[in-house]
């Protein structure tokens, strides 16, 4: 049976993927080799293979590489690499093995690591939706002359922040990086604020008045 399909996937949103791995990918020659391969898949911009769990993510930029070009390049990668010969792990001596160990620890560490970082994101994220409820209620006089108003502004500040907390790593990694390649999603960006700028002045003019 070919290694591919032995790959199962067990988790997939946009931009990002989790397969089980076999054993065979979890030898430290071979898992470097593999992560390498999948690495210059143009619009892969990380690669983590966890040996201890078995694990394999990838992130993926959805705009350059979709997930069926992903998994169509991965096998192709695979393929090859198993024709080659690359799968197969080498003997190693007592201290890689020993090394080994110490890795699959960090790794471990790092799947952890993970989850406090994701667990900050959602306090992050609930940190500044508080304040902007706090900001909101700033201006009673607005709800109160017009709730349904108030409460559309609000929920798109809530939007906002989440529509650039999504793509902030995209923003960051890749249009800033390649601002003429990624101009349409400057684009929109922009003119999400601007509608944003627009309504916060309107609002202010018709509350003066």
């Amino acid at each position: 049976m070919s290694i591919q399909k032995e790959f199962v996937l067990r988790y997939r949103v946009d931009g990002h993927v989790r397969f089980e791995i076999p054993a065979q990918i979890c030898h430290v020659d071979v898992t470097r080799v593999v992560t390498d391969s999948i690495s210059k898949i143009e619009g892969v911009y990380k690669v983590n293979l966890y040996r201890s769990q078995q694990k394999l993510s990838i992130r993926f930029n959805e705009s350059v590489c979709d997930f069926k070009s992903l998994a169509k390049q991965l096998f192709s990668v695979l393929a090859e690499l198993e024709e080659n010969g690359d799968l197969k792990p080498k003997p190693v001596s007592k201290s890689i093995l020993w090394k080994e160990k110490i890795q699959s620890r960090l790794d471990d560490f790092k799947v952890t690591r993970w989850a406090k970082e994701k667990f900050g994101d959602a306090k992050e994220t609930v940190q500044a939706a508080k304040i902007i409820t706090r900001l909101g209620m700033k201006q009673p006089k607005a709800f109160m002359n017009d709730p349904e108003k108030a409460i559309v502004d609000f929920l798109n500040d809530i939007l906002v922040l989440f529509l650039v907390k999504l793509h902030w790593n995209d923003i960051t990694q890749h249009w800033l990086i390649k601002p003429l390649k990624h101009r349409y999603e400057w684009m929109a960006l922009f003119y999400m604020f601007f509608l944003l700028v627009r309504s916060r002045k309107k609002n202010r003019a018709e509350e003066k008045s």
